[in-house]
Order: C-alpha cells, then structure tokens, then sequence
C-alpha cells in the first residue's frame, strides 16, 4: 500500500495512488528546510513528467548528466516513463525503490538523487553521491616497524574493502547499524560468525541500537557511550586505526565496529593487559615480543611509580636512602625552598604542558618545542632552587615510560593516575602509596568489558590465556584461542599436528 509520512506520523490512504509532483516537492521542501542547497530538475517528453530532487552540495554533477539523464533521454527503448524502465536503462549498481517520505529525504541528505514519474505509485533513488575519500596512508599514531602500515580512512565502504582483503572468510559478517538519531550516521559491526560469541555480538548491537544521542562524532566516542563504566579513567575499549590488529582480533572472536567518517575501529572485549600489546610483536619473534611486551608492562610500572617514591622517601622515609646517596640528595635540595611534594607536582605540571604544546603544534616545531623546551626550563628551574637534578631525572624517566605503551588512550591514563598517587605520597608517605595503588587495584578488579572481566587473565585466572596476554608464547603452543573471550570455534589448529616436523623429502 502506498504510504507518505508526514512529520513523525504515518498518514496511510485508503489505495495506492500517486502524488501530485507540486504536492511531492512541497513535503520534501518541508521536510528537508536546506534552501537554495535542495534543486529539482524537471523534464518532459510527450505530456509526461519526471522530476530529479537532489541536494547540490552532495551529488557529482557529472555522473548526474552523463549517467543518468543523458541514460534516460536518449535511450530508445523507454517508450513510457516508469520507475521500472528507468532503474532498467541506468547503469548504476545502487537503486533504491521507496515510496515512504523519511526514507526520501534520507536518501537524498546521503547524496542520492530521487526520480520520480508523475502518474506512478513509487519513486527511486539513484547513487551519483561525491566520492569525498583520502587514499591509503601510513598510520601516524600507531607506528610499526614489522608489519603493513596501511590504516583506516574516513570512508567506511573502504575500509569494510580492507578488512575483506585481510580476512578470505566466508564468515566474516557485517551488520549495518545506525548511530546518532539525527545524524543518521552508518556503522558496521563485524565479526566472524562461527568464532565471535554471540553475547558479545549481541551486546555489542544492543548497546549502540539504544543510543539516543543526536550526533556521535567518531568511534572513540561511541566507545566512551557504549562502554559498561563511563566514569572510569581507563579505555574498556579497544581502537586503533590499524587494519591489521582489527584481523587479528576478530580471529581470537572480538567483535567490531566501524563507522562512517571515523578513521578509527573499536573492538572488544578487551582486557587491561590487551591495552600494552602491539601488533609488531605478532611479527616478532615469540622471544623478542616477549622481552618488549615485559619491557612495556615493567616501565609503565616504573612510570607511575618512581615520582611518587620520591615524594614519599624524602618526605618521610630518610632511612630508606642509602648513605653515599643521601649526602648527594641533600646537596641537590639545598636550595629548594618547596616541600618534595609540591616540587613534583609542578615539574609533572610543566611536562605535561610541554607534551600538550609539542601535540598541537606543526610536527617540527613540536619537536623542536619539546626538546629545547624540556632543556631550557629543565636547566632553568634547577639554577633557580625550583627543583633538584635528581627528580629532573626521575620525572625524565617516568616520562619515557608512559610514553612506551601501545595505546594513546592508555598512556594519557597511566600520565593521569600518578597525580593522585603523587598527592597521597606527600600526604602519608609509603602507606599512602599502597593505599592509592589498592584503590586502583579494587576498581579494576569491578571493571567489565563488554560483560568480560577487564583484568583477566589475572582475575579470574585463566593459565591458558597468559599466551596472549602479558606473556607472548611460540606459535605452535598457541593452537586455542583465548578463553576470555568465550569463542564458538576454540581450536586454531590442531594441537598434535603443529608439534610434528618434517623434512621436505617425507
């Protein structure tokens, strides 16, 4: 049956007919309100009508004229304009027959043209969209050594391409959502049918359904909406901009999900220790991605640590300080008129600030900024009494650290814990310390992810899953994929098998 939707109600009529096209260009006027932006063309043959509606900002004039209507004048097989002998005759692979006004004006805000016949009970809508899309670039936040350095672009048809060019699944599935109710945005999510978990799935879909937000910027921000604690500082989601890495965790059984316009893709469930593993280290070495994946975990440790150590030793705890170490440490404050605590705090606040300055600016001049700068106020701040070399050191240090960790979102959030921490260190020493570091302990333990616990496989513990988590094994003890993330398909490969070696002449 026929239908018009007038605002947000259905009007149904009592028998298909057709509308009036004064009366049709009039709701779409009404429904869109873009101005002289919304064009409609009109053309004629035999007493016959058929009207073009379109937004001029978002279609290919181009492909408007050459295919389409030169397509429709000049074919000699249309003897009467119907919506069937004009989808037949345009060679284009996206047309849509609708006959509902929402879905209309919602094709036309996408950069499709509607075409419509007076006289006929439907129209059609035809893709002749601009095709506003960057080519292929080397990913910047995530760089690699070993691996494809290709990342995600802002289209998202290309970048389900790029996934399909990874993955040679039958399996692999897409489901197309929609995010942001007045934005309309498209979004896929995918995962590999037969490998993912259906809770996941499903509570991946369910989440971003009911969303009732207008307008969802990117998939970072999808991931803050969806994600099961909003409050907490640390990402329960994955995203990154690597193709790559999204492969090989929709293999363990993680679930994506990609939108339109963002070069990002979240995925999960992901686990705390997820957050240090690079894709390089699956090309590695099992032994080499085991030493830096330690080497991470160790330094981010050292980095949330060490400030706060020193608050806490010269502000309480002398006697931990060896001898030869303490003379040298009262000769460096001697002249500091501030307590350690508010020493640190400050030199934390101006690294901060010099880290912020050298992301915003143009890349060399960041680089330049942040090293001159560093050494200058660094220099100047021990001549004038601000601070000791020592904690130039230590902060130095723990600067590096946090600058060792895979994920942006994780490292900006280990830089933003060890300011609480650094505060309770000058409050109540080493007692405080343990304190801060119990808090953060007991809310990660409450932490989920997509309904999975965030620091497995620590807890709950799960041996079999330290292959892929903190520990990197050989390739050949890792024929399961991870528990934790509750796969269909268990098996990788066969276990016996992968321990047999043979010669090439067997």
């Amino acid at each position: 049956m026929f239908k018009w939707l007038s605002g947000k109600k259905a009007e149904e009529t009592p028998k298909a007919h057709s509308l009036d096209l004064e009366e049709l260009m009039e709701q779409i006027k009404a429904e869109l309100n873009v101005g002289s932006d919304l064009v409609f063309r009109t053309l004629k043959k035999d007493g016959a009508k058929l009207i073009f509606c379109l937004m001029n900002s978002l279609i290919d004039a181009t492909r408007l004229d050459d295919i389409v209507i030169r397509s429709i004048m000049n074919h000699k097989e249309i003897e009467e304009w119907t919506c069937e002998a004009i989808a037949k005759v345009l060679p284009i692979a996206s047309i849509t027959a609708v006959n509902q006004l929402d879905e209309v004006v919602g094709g036309i805000n996408e950069g499709k043209v509607y075409i419509y016949a007076e006289g006929q009970p439907y129209g059609i809508l035809a893709d002749v969209g601009k095709q506003l899309v960057r080519g292929l670039e080397k990913a910047e936040t995530e760089s690699l050594v070993y691996g494809p350095k290709i990342s995600f672009t802002e289209s998202l048809q290309g970048n389900i391409n790029i996934l399909r060019n990874n993955i040679k699944e039958e399996d692999l599935c897409t489901e197309d959502l929609t995010v942001g109710k007045r934005s309309k945005t498209k979004a896929k999510l995918v995962y590999i049918k037969g490998i993912a978990d259906e809770e996941s799935i499903n509570t991946f879909r369910q989440r971003v359904q009911d969303l009732t937000v207008d307008f969802v910027p990117g998939s970072t921000v999808l991931g803050q909406y969806i994600e099961s604690n909003s409050w907490s500082v640390f990402p329960q989601l994955m995203t990154t901009e690597l193709p790559d890495r999204v492969s090989i965790a929709l293999y363990r059984g993680k679930v994506a999900v990609l939108m339109d316009r963002s070069p990002d893709a979240l995925y999960g469930p992901t686990s705390f220790f997820a957050f240090f593993e690079s894709t390089e280290d699956v090309y590695m070495r099992w032994n080499m991605g085991l030493f830096l994946r330690i080497l991470r975990l160790v330094a981010t440790f050292l980095s949330v640590l060490l400030t706060p150590a020193y608050v806490a030793v010269l502000t309480y705890h002398y006697e931990v300080i060896p001898s030869p170490l303490l003379l040298s440490l009262g000769e460096s404050r001697a002249r500091v008129p501030f307590p350690p605590v508010f020493e640190a705090l400050l030199l934390e606040f101006v690294i901060e600030l010099l880290r912020e300055a050298g992301a915003r600016l143009p890349t060399k001049v960041g680089q330049t900024m942040g090293i001159v700068g560093g050494i200058v106020i660094g220099q100047a701040a021990v001549e004038a009494g601000f601070t000791s070399n020592i904690l130039i050191i230590i902060l130095g240090l723990s600067a590096l650290g946090s600058f060792t960790t895979p994920s942006y979102l994780m490292g900006t959030a280990i830089r933003i814990i060890r300011f609480p921490i650094i505060l309770m260190a000058g409050l109540w020493g080493g007692i405080g310390i343990m304190l801060a570091f119990c808090f953060f302990i007991i809310h990660l333990l409450r932490l989920e992810t997509i309904g999975g616990p965030y620091l497995t496989p620590i807890y709950p513990t799960r041996i079999k899953d330290i292959g892929y988590s903190f520990f990197k094994l050989p390739p050949q003890y890792l024929s399961f994929r991870p528990l934790t993330n509750r796969t269909d398909d268990k098996e990788r490969f066969p276990k016996k098998k992968a321990k047999q070696k043979k010669d090439v002449d067997e």
